[in-house]
């Protein structure tokens, strides 16, 4: 299907109806991102301030057959954002305008929000009404709601809370022909047919943009409590996880694994951060508590260390006496991937393996690994809900450089593994344009077919952020 370019013919005529202010030329901050792996090109940038502008853009775009890539943060690691130099040059729609709170309903434990408000603000928001919106993940200052829908994010707690999809009750979004759904409902129980909500969400703007959600809300913890435990191994640490759902029942807000790897990483790059052990581990976890009123997660978690230490899956552990305590446990975990970065990797993995296998993947991988070449493999990620960050790097005084031309083979060999392991390469990142030939490669022949169909249906002409998520047939 042929496409045409945003050039000086149809940014005229988009002048002509929009705004004065609507539409700038683009800027180098909405053709980036954050890997550096991807560059981008735009005939021109939109920012709309309302859900009408973003209509009237889509039916110009739909018209004129001129693509359109939907811009919320830019904080996505997989090129969801970009479209590259080999296509019409597109019309990019940022949503950073369209930051209105809609409504909050706290004994509903519902707010609605417009695309464009940056993630910490709807935290922030919840938190001023009295309650939690528990979406919680690294980039959270930057990134916007309508972009975490759009990949359906996950975070550190999803254990608890779900993914960004579990959080959402409806959405408002305009369709590729510039129609307006009005989905923005604060119902959780309306059964009236196909859902066209979790759709949109994780579609990545290839079906339409996202222009407000009504998001659910949770009452906030009355106490929280952090601990850092070390483990002997991934399967000590999955014994310990069942141990503490037996114990603390669906209390726990995040189970994080570290390996010893990323620590060392931390302690070489970033030497000014405290370690909770001066002796480093092979393998820890970070547990998260969120308890009612009354209850200590100190006494909850040493109780927990004491049942571990005497089943022989704990030999150390710091538990947090404090807020600054528990700020500084979250800490290193926050930094381990600012570590990677600056060690830089040879290829980094966001994939999910069912829980109970992955003792025997990270066995496997480091022995497929070894026979390519001398590297670092610096695993660590959400436990509780199955999603590894798998990061390759070079050996200790190498640079990365030196093994650009084992990257794909690195690559191919994690994701042929985890597909062996019935796992996901993508578990909370997206797919993007870094893994649509994953998905082609990996994914059941019936699901794609239904993905292509439903692409055509909503979006004939092809213009949503093409080159993403979708696979071309062959």
């Amino acid at each position: 299907m042929t496409l045409n370019p945003a050039d000086t013919g149809f940014v005229d005529h988009l002048r002509a109806v929009l705004p004065a202010d609507t539409l700038r030329p683009a800027e180098p901050r909405y053709l980036e991102e954050p890997r550096g792996r991807y560059h981008g090109q735009a005939g021109v940038i939109a920012l709309p301030r309302s859900t009408e502008e973003v209509a009237t853009l889509l039916r110009a775009a739909h018209t004129a057959r001129v693509p359109v890539v939907p811009y919320g943060g830019g904080t996505g690691l997989v090129g969801g954002q970009i479209m590259g130099a080999a296509g019409p040059a597109p019309l990019v729609i940022s949503l950073e305008r369209m930051t209105a709170l809609r409504g909050i309903y706290p004994q509903e434990n519902v707010i609605a929000v417009e695309a464009g408000m940056i993630l910490a603000d709807v935290q922030r928001a919840a938190t001023e009404a009295g309650r939690l919106f528990p979406l919680s993940l690294a980039a959270e200052g930057t990134a916007r709601i309508g972009g975490t829908l759009a990949t359906n994010a996950g975070g550190v707690n999803v254990l608890r809370y779900g993914n960004a999809r579990d959080l959402c009750l409806g959405l408002e979004a305009v369709l590729p022909t510039g129609e307006i759904w009005h989905g923005l409902s604060r119902l959780r129980k309306d059964n009236t047919g196909y859902d066209l909500r979790n759709l949109l969400i994780g579609a990545e703007g290839t079906l339409g943009i996202i222009t407000a959600a009504s998001l659910k809300l949770s009452p906030i913890p009355a106490e929280q409590g952090t601990a850092m435990l070390t483990v002997a191994s991934p399967a000590a640490a999955i014994d310990l996880l069942a141990m503490a759902r037996d114990q603390l029942g669906e209390t726990i807000s995040a189970f994080e694994l570290i390996h010893r790897q990323g620590l060392e990483f931390l302690r070489e790059t970033l030497p000014d951060l405290r370690l909770p052990f001066a002796e480093l581990p092979d393998w820890c976890v970070l547990i998260d508590l969120g308890l009612p009123k009354g209850r200590s997660p100190a006494d909850a978690l040493a109780a927990l260390f004491e049942t571990a230490l005497d089943a022989g899956l704990c030999a150390d552990g710091v538990i947090a006496q404090s807020e600054a305590q528990r700020q500084a446990l979250w800490s290193v975990r926050e930094h381990i991937p600012e570590g990677n970065r600056r060690i830089g990797s040879v290829s980094s993995h966001d994939i999910s393996i069912p829980i109970s296998r992955i003792p025997d993947f990270i066995v496997e991988g480091g022995k497929r690994l070894a026979a390519l070449g001398d590297m670092r493999i610096n695993c660590f990620g959400h436990l509780g809900d199955g999603n590894l960050h798998y990061n390759v790097f070079p050996a200790q005084g190498k640079d990365r450089r030196a093994y650009e031309h084992l990257r794909d083979e690195v690559k191919r060999c994690v994701h042929d593994l985890t597909h062996e392991y019935d796992g996901s390469v993508s578990a909370e990142h997206g797919v993007g344009r870094l893994k649509v030939a994953d998905l082609a490669r990996y994914g059941d022949p019936v699901k794609l077919a239904a993905m292509r169909a439903i692409k055509q249906a909503l979006d004939p002409h092809g213009i949503m952020n093409p080159g993403a998520v979708v696979p071309r047939a062959d």
